[in-house]
């Protein structure tokens, strides 16, 4: 995909195959890997707070779950740093690689001895440093593997691929529990990273900390007058440039470049207001809500399946079209449409309304995730895209959470009315800054098919 806008000159195309990203091999094993990587994630949590909550009780467990929270959000940005200084493959591998023998680990000693509390400890500040390197990497490698045209198409594959892992990890968690204890759920967890691993190996990379070498068929076109070793040259160069700079002042020109970027600061935020608006709702406000309306566990159930479902088709819709005129503009008035449906869930009185209201919302939740993802990664220069993901991640993964305690309370005090009113507004917000920024409402993804 490229973003067209008023500018003299547009970043290259990285290498990669011309054919749709949904027939593309390399895209679909690393869909393959990332789906992975989120089935173990759900499996691997499952199994931290059993075991914790059988050893120490409910109230250390939910100590154990939040501590590997903390180096998550600290060391976020420069997860970052590393990912663009090393390539996100590399990162990548290791962090699948020492996920799976720190799981592969704990299930052994869990299943030989009773090691205590302290060991899940350790394990979840394992996950939380890895979870700083993994977030910003996996964002940063889709433009490696294939063409700009095929980015939004990328993202509403990676929809689909962390739907399925979402919705997957609790069944295979629970039947490794209910067969084999915390150990073999440990173990089942370490496997699947193995698999991810196993996936990502076999990528094909472009550009710096990739593995297509300049000579390979898969090598990216030179331009006419450039020689492979000048390009290796200069990549080598660049590297001993990096190697000689302080991460600190590759964190601070990451910030500065994000800063001083006429479009990626506004997206960045219409992305952090967007995940705001809707996630507040969904993760606590809906379980309260559903309390309040008398639809029970069951009912809660199923406007989640909902949101879901509607995810799922926006997800589909947006990998089939690829290209998209106006993309700006679209994310834009499907914000708009999200927030009038998470006003009107908090409003309706009945179930089934609630529903349409759900699956409106997950349809719109889908596709502006996309949109914006992609056109954040066509943005963004290659060689910062570690650090702008990872600015992206820590707003959406480190302090969108922050705000549910207070979503709880505020819906305690004056009801679900209000509250998911504001969160809708939250969304009328961010689709106003769209059209404000002209650079953002007149963005376009163009693909081809």
């Amino acid at each position: 995909m490229e973003i067209r806008e008023n500018r003299d000159a547009e970043p290259a195309k990285p290498a990669g195959s011309s054919r749709p990203a949904y027939r593309d091999g390399n895209v679909l094993r690393w869909l393959g890997a990332y789906a992975a990587s989120i089935l173990g994630d759900s499996v691997y949590f499952l199994a931290l707070s059993w075991a914790a909550t059988q050893a120490a009780g409910p109230g250390q467990a939910g100590m154990v779950m939040a501590v590997g929270a903390v180096p998550r959000a600290v060391l976020m940005l420069g997860g970052g740093v590393i990912a663009d200084r090393l390539g996100p493959r590399r990162v990548l591998i290791a962090s699948d690689a020492a996920r799976a023998v720190v799981l592969l680990g704990a299930a052994a000693a869990l299943a030989l001895a009773s090691p205590g509390l302290w060991l899940l400890v350790v394990v979840a500040l394992v996950f939380g440093v890895v979870d700083a390197l993994f977030m910003p990497a996996i964002g940063a490698l889709p433009p490696r593997i294939t063409t700009p045209d095929q980015l939004a198409r990328t993202q509403g594959l990676r929809t689909l691929a962390q739907r399925l892992g979402t919705v997957a990890g609790p069944s295979v968690g629970g039947f490794a529990m209910a067969t084999s204890g915390a150990a073999g759920t440990f173990a089942a967890a370490g496997l699947v990273f193995a698999g991810s691993l196993a996936l990502l190996v076999t990528l094909r990379i472009s550009g710096p900390g990739g593995n297509v070498s300049l000579n390979s068929p898969d090598a990216p076109e030179e331009p006419q007058g450039w020689s492979g070793q000048g390009i290796q040259q200069e990549h080598d160069e660049e590297a001993q440039k990096a190697e000689q700079r302080s991460p600190w002042r590759d964190l601070a020109a990451g910030v500065g470049y994000l800063r001083q970027h006429g479009l990626l600061l506004p997206l960045v935020m219409v992305a952090w207001l967007a995940e705001l608006g809707f996630s507040g709702p969904f993760n606590i406000g809906l379980a309260l809500l559903a309390d309040l309306r008398g639809w029970g566990p069951a009912g809660m159930g199923l406007v989640i399946a909902a949101f879901g479902a509607g995810a799922v088709v926006g997800a589909l819709w947006l990998a089939a079209r690829g290209g998209m005129g106006r993309a700006g503009l679209t994310g834009a008035w499907m914000m708009l449409l999200g927030g009038v449906s998470v006003t009107g869930l908090g409003m309706l009185p009945s179930l089934p309304a609630a529903l349409a209201a759900a699956a409106l919302a997950g349809l719109t939740a889908g596709v502006t995730a996309g949109v914006f993802s992609a056109l954040l990664q066509t943005a963004t220069d290659p060689a910062y895209m570690g650090r702008v993901t990872s600015v992206l991640v820590l707003l959406t993964v480190g302090i969108v959470p922050l705000s549910y305690p207070l979503t709880g309370s505020l819906i305690g005090l004056l009801g679900p009315e209000p509250v998911f009113a504001a969160y809708g507004g939250i969304c009328v917000l961010a689709t106003a800054i769209v059209l404000a920024v002209p650079r953002l409402r007149g963005a376009e993804l163009a693909g081809r098919a």
